[in-house]
């Protein structure tokens, strides 16, 4: 059979991988497939575009995997082959270069077209669309001799080529007709939350503007000019305003189009021709365009099943999206807007910290049917399931949203509530039974549920779900589930670090004889070595421990992209004198370091060679400072505001306390980093509420919150107790921690951990509050003791010759890295790019303080 498909982008490529799957090459041979592209590259990703300017290539960004084409004979791929025409009589497709093929089936992917308004001046030098990566090379030639630029359109697809431009370091506007910026995801609120937010990272929104024409600008290139009589100057313009369905290959040759554009469809994507599909953006179902990826993976996945004679139908699709623009969470699920008659909603709303959310529910109460969420989406997982799979409803569905810190705990839709139709990998359409029965066939581990199902193999965004569902079928079906550390060891982390404690074991080569088997690895040596730190507290550079170390531990500092290290010396809760400060800053100068204020309210020194680390240390030290660790698996920071020393709200001497606290706990070692907040007030400017520990004075004493995460995945702490006074703090921050470090995983937050403890925030209570164990005073005592045998890492390091003589670049030779190349910016230096050095460009001279 001789079939041709149009276009070769995301879903075109999906179609072909569907086709030509594993499972599916036999009956696949009996095709011989005809790609059209008209693009000069392979199918790439749409979905991460903005990407290329931050450096990702072309070739990253592609969706064809090496050898995919060269190793099939039966597919032909035509690069830069536009189809000019179709004749359905005679079956045939004419290139633009005149070149006829014929088909027996045809697969329209064509995809959609970027939306540029009737506006006069629209073809002006200078003025883009935002789709492919040639429009994208041109906006990088505009940029590198541009100011200032100018997105028309709101929508999703102009936020991300705002941050494009912002990548770009171009002055940024985002000019929309709408009265709010996604109009079509977010409701009101939403969308003023969502302005904020993009406006605090420096882009400036205009809503509610009309572009009546572009001429040429006084001060920059362009002039805007608006229905109201404003005007905008930029150098650079991007239409963002929509897409439209390529349909002209289809409307010419007599193919029925929808009301509103785009190849009309049935359920199994049949065009009104029997011999032609359409997919993707062209395609338009029930008279309806999908402008998002998954349906058009779905409608890929159904005509790929259909020719293989299997069945295959599409209804319709879920429109739900989550994403990150500028860095921002956005969702909208279901019905967003609240049209469904008689629905209700419930909000929560926190200004400070920029975030809106909002699920919209039935009249009845039990059925959720749509949400909003921005600034933080953590909860798009569980709220997507529950209305995909109508689930029912808690008593009281506002805590799904509530932060738990304001009244209960947040209700848990646990797997056992989706049913085996759910669908928990939308990019390859894999549901929960299929999950199950890939583990009742034996796949017992996430990379061989990858392997069975695909699911987890495109985005990645379904991982934690699918491994949930495949540990909670293991257990029902008697199986053990597998925490093993790795291969060497039979033993989760946990119980590793039973066995050191109870068996008083202080070396990894005693561990891995007693109780191993093997040499070990890149795995289980870190994680041996955090525990034999954490119960013995012994010094992480010994002999027998150094070879344990990751390269972070190893040098005792973080090791940047072009092979230099940072330098963090501790600040206890912020404060640093001005003698302190002074000293920093001189040997910043001697050795000719980037310095840079840190979130955790610390300096930062960086592009010190390894070699360079004992000298600038032994300055640091002798000016008093410590380590501060912020290259281990260990304390970080504990953040604090000015409290009621300075500030005229403080209720608490939060400066004082997290002093006391950083200097009690930066000897730890955990299964991660953690991170204190101490706020004097409950104005929070310490955001105490996102991080591992947090403590907020009242006029009742202290407010203890757990387990928070303020990074890739956001987490609100929750209150763990009330009111302390600060000797039962430090008691029960002891046991908290100590609790964490016996049970946690390897490299698990506290917020992980949390979410995955058995009986949850109530469980956590009943054994650091009410000592249900019976551990409480055992978990202090080992606490005191870290407490009581601290000695600074680089302290002993610097002291111990043989420690000292490992900072050497080459073990052989006193040379110094010629690698390591700078370039002045801002005053500062910053590590030459690739380009720079390939272009040979004159850098900083390397440095041999």
């Amino acid at each position: 059979m001789k079939l041709i498909v149009i276009g070769h982008g995301m879903v075109g490529h999906k179609f072909l991988e569907t086709l030509l799957a594993e499972n599916a090459a036999h009956a696949a041979q009996g095709f011989d497939v005809t790609v059209l592209c008209e693009e000069p590259r392979h199918a790439y990703d749409r979905v991460h575009l903005s990407e290329f300017f931050a450096g990702k290539s072309a070739d990253e960004l592609s969706l064809v995997a090496p050898g995919f084409f060269e190793s099939r004979t039966n597919v032909t791929m035509k690069l830069n082959a536009k189809a000019a025409s179709v004749d359905r009589a005679a079956h045939t497709v004419t290139l633009a270069d005149g070149e006829v093929l014929a088909y027996d089936k045809l697969v329209f992917a064509t995809g959609s077209y970027p939306f540029v308004p009737p506006v006069p001046g629209k073809d002006r030098k200078d003025c883009f669309v935002y789709r492919t990566i040639e429009d994208l090379e041109g906006m990088l030639e505009c940029g590198s001799r541009a100011k200032s630029g100018v997105v028309i359109g709101g929508g999703l697809l102009g936020l991300e080529c705002a941050k494009a431009l912002r990548d770009m370091k171009l002055a940024t506007n985002v000019v929309e007709f709408a009265p709010r910026l996604m109009a079509v995801q977010v409701d009101d609120l939403g969308g003023r939350m969502l302005r904020n937010k993009i406006e605090e990272l420096g882009v400036t929104v205009h809503t509610h503007k009309s572009t009546l024409r572009i001429v040429d600008g006084e001060t920059a290139t362009h002039r805007m000019e608006f229905a109201d009589g404003s005007f905008l100057e930029t150098d650079m313009i991007v239409f963002s305003a929509g897409i439209r369905p390529r349909d002209e290959l289809a409307r010419a040759c007599g193919l029925e189009i929808g009301p509103r554009g785009g190849i009309a469809i049935d359920d199994a994507c049949l065009t009104s021709d029997a011999d032609i599909y359409a997919i993707g953006e062209c395609a338009a179902w029930n008279g309806q365009t999908f402008g998002l990826v998954a349906p058009g993976y779905d409608m890929a996945r159904t005509v790929a099943r259909s020719l293989l004679g299997q069945t295959g139908t599409f209804s319709g699709a879920d429109m739900s999206t989550k994403l990150k623009l500028m860095g921002v969470d956005v969702a909208s699920i279901g019905d967003a807007h609240g049209a469904t008659p008689g629905s209700r909603s419930f909000q929560y709303t926190d200004e400070r910290r920029q975030v809106y959310k909002k699920i919209v529910v039935s009249d009845c109460g039990k059925r959720l049917l749509g949400a909003v969420l921005i600034g933080d989406a953590s909860e798009y997982g569980s709220l997507l399931q529950t209305v995909l799979n109508s689930i029912a409803l808690p008593e009281a569905p506002e805590f799904l949203i509530l932060p738990q810190a304001l009244g209960g705990a947040r209700p848990a839709i646990g797997v056992d509530a989706l049913p085996a139709s759910a669908q928990v990998c939308s990019c390859n359409d894999v549901s929960k039974g299929a999950v199950e029965a890939a583990v009742q066939g034996g796949a017992c581990d996430i990379g061989a549920i990858k392997a069975c199902t695909s699911a987890g193999t495109s985005c990645g965004g379904c991982v934690p779900l699918v491994t949930q569902i495949m540990k909670a079928e293991m257990q029902k079906q008697g199986m053990a589930v597998n925490n093993h550390v790795c291969e060497h060891f039979a033993y989760s982390r946990q119980e590793l670090l039973h066995l050191i404690r109870v068996g008083s074991i202080k070396t990894f080569g005693e561990l891995l004889h007693k109780h191993g088997k093997g040499l070990g690895c890149d795995v289980c040596k870190p994680v041996a070595a955090s525990i034999l730190a954490s119960t013995w507290n012994d010094f992480v550079l010994k002999p027998e421990h150094a070879s344990l170390q990751d390269s972070n531990d190893y040098f005792l500092g973080n090791i940047q992209k072009d092979g230099t290290y940072s330098v963090v010396p501790r600040m206890t809760g912020g404060e640093v004198t001005p003698d302190g400060l002074i000293a920093v800053g001189q040997v910043a100068k001697k050795y000719g370091l980037y310095t840079k204020i840190t979130g955790g309210q610390r300096v930062d020194l960086f592009g010190a060679r390894v070699d360079q680390l004992p000298a600038i240390w032994e300055e640091l030290i002798a000016a008093g400072f410590e380590s501060g660790h912020a290259y281990g698996k260990s304390l970080r920071t504990v953040k604090s505001c000015v409290g009621s020393t300075w500030c005229r709200y403080g209720v608490g001497d939060s400066v004082a306390f997290a002093i006391a606290l950083e200097n009690r706990y930066k000897g730890l070692r955990a299964p991660h980093k953690i991170k204190f907040g101490v706020s004097g007030c409950t104005r929070e400017c310490a955001e105490a509420q996102g991080k591992d520990v947090g403590l907020i004075a009242t006029d009742k004493g202290w407010n203890l919150y757990v387990c928070g995460n303020s990074g890739m995945k956001p987490r609100h702490a929750e209150l763990l107790a009330s009111d302390l006074d600060q000797e039962t703090v430090v008691k029960l921050v002891d046991r908290f921690l100590m609790f964490y470090v016996r049970t946690a995983d390897r490299l698990q937050r506290t917020s992980t951990w949390r979410m995955n403890l058995e009986g949850g925030l109530d469980y956590l209570k009943s054994v650091v509050l009410d000592d249900k164990l019976g551990i409480a005073a055992e978990l202090e005592a080992e606490m005191q003791n870290v407490v009581d045998t601290y000695r600074d890492e680089w302290k002993n390091a610097i002291e111990d010759p043989t420690v000292r003589e490992r900072f050497r670049t080459f073990v052989n030779s006193d040379a110094v890295d010629d690698n390591v190349v700078f370039m002045p910016e801002r005053g500062q230096i910053r590590p030459a790019t690739p380009e720079e050095r390939k272009q040979r460009i004159i850098p900083i001279a390397v440095r041999s303080a």
